[in-house]
């Protein structure tokens, strides 16, 4: 059966996702425990890539090359950069860019030495398969975004960088948006996996809910977020996707 690679950079996402696969074997692969069965009839490997860039880049390797899946979908939390991006909504990445990469003078600012490339596009069937699902997941309530003070979250889809740091204070979060004013978002793990999947030429999709606005606030409530509201929006939105898929 062809399958489909969900990967979570967190256990409180991968949990969510566990009780759904039947039909579960688990095969080890790299440190990794990759969960192989069905969701709702679909063929799908779980699994937990760990947090930052090689950690991300080593899963997602792994599960092109050791389990030959034909696709694969990261799904998360994110700080947000974009100026109407707020907590609570959900950014699909279109492109992504590793924000710490400067290999300059030998190449340009953000250039992924050697590939002549520094944004990576995702593919543009999973993204609107991703935007379907997403849009059906907002739409229904949900118990817990009243906790947080969250009203009508809504989508987003553009630019989402990547980097090494969790980003968390005003001043640097400032900085990313005057230095690349396109960026919806950050994160640590989307766009290492674009390129793992630009080398292996197989299509991947980046989700990635809003938990904090990657300033000096966004340590606050940061596992409870992700427990109770990122967590459950992940899996609801796995759901709603895979039959677009």
């Amino acid at each position: 059966m062809s399958r489909i690679a969900i990967v979570s950079a967190m256990h409180e996402e991968l949990r969510a996702l566990l009780p759904l696969l039947r039909g579960e074997r688990v095969e080890r692969r790299a440190g990794r425990e990759c969960h192989i069965g069905c969701i709702d009839g679909h063929g799908v490997v779980l699994v937990l890539c760990g947090i930052g860039k090689v950690a991300a880049a080593t899963t997602a390797a792994v599960l092109l090359d050791g389990l030959d899946v034909r696709a694969l979908l990261l799904t998360g939390v994110a700080g947000g950069l974009g100026a109407t991006v707020r907590v609570g909504d959900v950014v699909i990445a279109r492109t992504l860019l590793q924000h710490d990469m400067d290999a300059s003078p030998l190449f340009p600012r953000y250039e992924i030495p050697l590939t002549g490339r520094s944004h990576f596009p995702a593919d543009a069937v999973i993204c609107d398969a991703l935007a379907a699902g997403c849009s059906r997941v907002l739409q229904a309530p949900h118990a817990a975004l009243a906790r947080f003070g969250i009203e009508a979250p809504r989508l987003h889809s553009g630019l989402v960088i990547s980097g090494d740091r969790f980003v968390a204070t005003a001043a640097e979060s400032d900085a990313l948006r005057a230095a690349l004013p396109d960026a919806l978002a950050v994160e640590m793990e989307g766009a290492a996996v674009a390129q793992v999947c630009a080398d292996f030429g197989r299509p991947f999709g980046v989700v990635r809910t809003v938990s904090d606005r990657a300033d000096d606030a966004a340590h606050v409530d940061f596992p409870r977020f992700i427990d109770e509201v990122a967590a459950e929006f992940s899996r609801d939105i796995v759901r709603a996707t895979l039959p677009r898929l």
